[in-house]
């Protein structure tokens, strides 16, 4: 070998060397795996109620709008809007003056046929005996008795006109067809008010207060069924239904219902239903939004498990399940009704394993995570 090739030979033997330190000072160690934390709670056994529930609204047990009944401009309004009204009492009152003067004319009018009637009976009377004696022909005659028919209709009619102006003048002061609770005024004094079509206000009758509700056909067999199938003892009970208002508190009066519609409506597919409810303090108002619920069944020995645990994914349902050694199995669940927060589980998983209730979305079947236990508030009972 000559000279120059072994020196080649050793240079490039120097270059692969230093090439292979240089690679090897590169590589990097591997990352460790992220081990993420996340929230469990244990799966509970214990018997809890089924409730039927659903959304309504308030309303007055009787509820009237306050309209005039005759024209003109309003005096004066003499009532506290939003405060209690008697039936009877005086709400405003509208410019009496030209029904005064209807009422004027038309008693004037009924005056001038009394005496017109007056007139034509006492020609009637006077008469008679001279048709007797053929004195006066009987043309004559029936002429007076046709004029005294004529004026006693016409006093009839004056009269009724007389009635009626004297009730338009009464129509002129507005008084509470019942009592309740008065809304705000919608006229004001001075304001012109149309008969019949100017709202004046609205009246409830707030104690009993009523929630009125749309149920599905479904939901009100299962309901119907129940409550039918329920022993006369336990009707009361059972007829006894919760009003959860809209800050979650659950109202302290219990409600029955008081009203079913007669048949289903076939555009929706439900069937409406009133509830009424004792109101003693005027605490719940009319267009309020109220959950309503009651219990129709009870489970025995139910598995639970939150609400936010169970994942849903067309119409198949599953659980993330830490086992012992921290590692996560995706479990697919059947599941029961819902009751409060929580869900009934009929199968899938055991009573005391420990399901994901936070962090569900950064986890992955397999993955070994950073369990930390906590307790899920028992809302089964209601608030």
């Amino acid at each position: 070998m000559s000279y120059h090739l072994k020196h080649q030979t050793l240079l490039l033997g120097r270059f692969l060397v230093a090439l292979l330190f240089i690679t090897a000072g590169c590589k990097k160690e591997a990352p460790k795996p992220v081990i993420q934390d996340v929230k469990v709670t244990k799966v509970t056994q214990k018997t809890v109620p089924i409730y039927f529930e659903a959304i309504g609204q308030t309303r007055g047990s009787v509820e009237v709008e306050v309209r005039a009944r005759v024209n003109g401009i309003i005096e004066s309004i003499n009532f506290e809007e939003g405060k209690p009204v008697r039936k009877g009492q005086l709400l405003c009152t509208i410019d009496p003056q030209p029904y005064q003067a209807a009422l004027a004319t038309a008693k004037g009018k009924y005056a001038q046929a009394q005496a017109d009637y007056q007139k034509a009976k006492a020609d009637v009377v006077r008469y008679k005996p001279l048709i007797e004696k053929n004195a006066i022909s009987r043309e004559e005659y029936e002429t007076a008795v046709s004029k005294e028919a004529a004026a006693s209709a016409q006093v009839e009619a004056a009269k009724g006109a007389a009635k009626t102006a004297e009730i338009d003048l009464g129509y002129c002061k507005v008084t509470a067809p019942l009592g309740g609770l008065i809304g705000k005024t919608e006229m004001k004094s001075g304001n012109l008010v149309s008969q019949d079509r100017n709202l004046i206000a609205s009246i409830s009758q707030v104690n009993p207060i009523h929630v009125r509700i749309n149920v599905a056909e479904k939901d009100y067999l299962v309901f119907a069924k129940k409550k039918a199938a329920t022993p006369k003892e336990q009707q009361k009970q059972r007829d006894d239904i919760e009003m959860v208002l809209g800050d979650g508190a659950l109202y302290p009066q219990r409600g029955k219902t008081v009203f079913v519609d007669r048949g289903v409506d076939p555009t929706t597919g439900t069937i409406m239903l009133e509830v009424a409810f004792p109101n003693p303090d005027s605490i719940v108002r009319p267009g309020q939004y109220a959950r309503l619920r009651s219990i129709i069944d009870t489970k025995e020995n139910a598995i639970l498990v939150p609400q936010k645990a169970v994942q849903e994914l067309q119409a198949t349902y599953s659980v993330s399940v830490v086992g012992q050694d921290n590692k996560v199995a995706t479990k697919k669940v059947e599941v029961g009704e819902k009751v409060g927060t929580l869900w009934i589980i009929k199968s899938g998983v055991n009573v005391g394993e420990r399901v994901v209730v936070e962090g569900v979305q950064k986890i992955r079947d397999g993955m070994t995570v950073n369990p930390e236990e906590i307790v899920v508030s028992d809302t089964t009972k209601g608030s």
